[in-house]
C-alpha cells in the first residue's frame, strides 16, 4: 500500500512529465482502437453487403448439391423448413429458390440463360431484390419475368415483350412457355447481367415439374457475426435430414478466399501500427524512467530496499497504463461507435463482387479494446523494468554524481 502512494505522489509531483507519459500511452491506444475497429467494420460491412446482396448469410440444400448441382437435388416441402427456420429470432428472413438452365428467346434472338425461380415476396425481404431493377418493374403477378440488362441488349428486347423460354422439366418433359417481361435488372454480376431469368417461384415450379420443392433456401440474419453460430443451430436442427447448412464462407468460397487475402494485408498494417504504438510509449516511459536516475540513486543511499524501486516504478508505470487505457477506452469507443453509425463516405465508390461499397464503416467489438490494451500495458512494463533494476543494483554515490 505504502508503494502505491509513493507512486500516486510521484506522478502527481511532476505533472508535466506524466500528462507526456500518459498522453504516450492514451493516443498510441486510440490509434490501435480506432484503426483495429475502423478496418474490421469496413471488411464486415462489405461482407454483409455482398451476401445480402444476393447470397444471403446460410444456405439450406439437399445433401451434395454444392459440389454438384443437380436439377433432381431438392429440398421438399421448402416452407415448412422455413417455418422451422423463423423459430429462431437471430433469423431475419428467408427464400426459397430454383434453379435451371434453357434458350430464351425474343422474335428471331436466342441465348442460353439461367432460370431461376424465386418468392417474390421473400426474396424481396431477404436480398432487397427489387432494388436491382434498373427499367420496368417488380414482379405483379403470374406469366412475368425479370431478365439482366445485358441479356436485354443480346436479345434485342426490352419492357413488355414476350419471351419463350426453352429447358427441361424434372418429368424429362420438354417445358416451355411465353412469359411477359417486366423488368430489366442490374445485379451487380456481369454473368447474371448476360444470362439471368428471374420467375415467381409459383411459375418456375409449373415449368419444371418441381411442385413445391426449390434447391436452395436462403437465410440472412439479424447480425452477421452469428453466422457461426446459427449454422451450428440449424446444422442440428436438421440433423436428421437429408439437409445440409452452409455458411456463406462455404457457397461463396472465391469471394471468402479473396477477402482473407486481403485481411491478410491488413493485419500486416496493423502490426505495424501496433510497433509504431509500442515504439512511441516505449520512448517516452524511457526517457522519463532515465531522467529520474538521481531520484532512485537518493532512494538507494537512505536505505530504500533494491526490491521497493523496482516496485515503485512499476506502480507508477501500470498506474499510468490503466489511467491511460480507461480515457482510451472511452474516446475509441465514441469514435467506434460514430463510425459505426455513420462512416466515411468515399467520393468515389469502390465496386467488389458486385457490390458498391459508398461509405466504409467502423465497428464496436471486443478486439479493438484488448489488443491496445494489451500493447499499452506490455510495452509500458518492458520499459520501465530494465531502468528500474537498473537504478536498484547501482551504487548511489555513482548515480547521484553521474545524473
Amino acid at each position: 500500500m505504502l508503494t502505491v502512494k509513493l507512486a500516486l505522489r510521484n506522478l502527481m509531483r511532476q505533472k508535466r512529465r506524466t500528462i507526456y507519459t500518459g498522453l504516450s500511452m492514451l493516443v498510441g491506444f486510440v490509434l490501435a482502437g480506432f484503426f483495429i475497429g475502423w478496418a474490421d467494420g469496413t471488411y464486415n460491412h462489405m461482407i454483409d453487403k455482398f451476401t445480402r446482396n444476393r447470397l444471403g448469410h446460410i444456405q439450406v440444400h439437399q445433401e451434395g448439391y454444392l459440389g454438384k448441382p443437380s436439377l433432381y437435388k431438392t429440398v421438399g416441402s421448402p416452407e415448412e423448413i422455413g417455418s422451422r427456420i423463423d423459430k429462431y429470432k437471430q433469423v431475419e428472413a428467408w427464400a426459397p429458390r430454383i434453379y435451371s438452365a434453357g434458350l430464351v428467346s425474343i422474335t428471331e434472338k436466342s441465348a442460353g440463360a439461367e432460370i431461376i425461380g424465386v418468392d417474390p415476396q421473400r426474396e424481396n425481404e431477404t436480398t432487397s431484390f427489387s432494388n436491382k431493377v434498373v427499367e420496368g418493374r417488380y414482379f405483379a403477378g403470374s406469366g412475368e419475368v425479370l431478365i439482366g440488362k445485358e441479356l436485354a441488349k443480346i436479345l434485342n428486347g426490352g419492357v413488355g415483350d414476350e419471351i419463350a423460354i426453352f429447358s427441361q422439366a424434372a418429368d424429362g418433359s420438354i417445358a416451355e412457355n411465353l412469359y411477359t417481361v417486366v423488368g430489366l435488372l442490374d445485379m451487380g454480376v456481369p454473368r447474371l447481367n448476360r444470362s439471368g431469368f428471374y420467375m415467381s417461384l409459383s411459375d418456375a415450379r409449373e415449368l419444371l415439374v418441381l411442385y413445391n420443392q426449390a434447391h436452395e433456401i436462403a437465410i440472412t440474419l439479424h447480425d452477421l457475426r452469428q453466422v457461426n453460430e446459427v449454422t451450428q443451430i440449424l446444422q442440428a436442427e436438421f440433423s436428421n435430414t437429408e439437409l445440409s447448412v452452409a455458411p456463406w464462407q462455404e457457397f461463396a468460397k472465391e469471394f471468402y478466399r479473396a477477402m482473407q487475402a486481403d485481411k491478410n494485408g491488413m493485419y500486416i498494417s496493423l502490426v505495424v501500427v501496433i510497433l509504431v504504438v509500442a515504439i512511441t510509449i516505449l520512448n517516452t516511459i524511457l526517457m522519463s524512467v532515465m531522467e529520474r536516475q538521481k531520484e532512485y540513486g537518493v532512494l538507494k543511499a537512505i536505505g530504500t530496499r533494491p526490491a521497493s524501486i523496482v516496485k515503485m516504478v512499476v506502480a507508477e508505470t501500470s498506474m499510468l497504463a490503466l489511467f491511460s487505457i480507461l480515457i482510451g477506452s472511452l474516446i475509441t469507443l465514441l469514435l467506434n461507435t460514430y463510425m459505426a453509425e455513420h462512416g466515411l463516405h468515399l467520393s468515389s465508390p469502390i465496386n467488389w463482387g458486385g457490390v458498391q461499397l459508398e461509405t466504409m464503416r467502423g465497428e464496436v467489438n471486443f478486439r479493438s479494446f484488448v489488443l491496445p490494451s494489451l500493447t499499452v500495458i506490455m510495452t509500458s512494463l518492458v520499459v520501465c523494468l530494465f531502468p528500474a533494476i537498473k537504478a536498484a543494483r547501482t551504487e548511489p554515490a555513482k548515480t547521484m554524481r553521474v545524473f
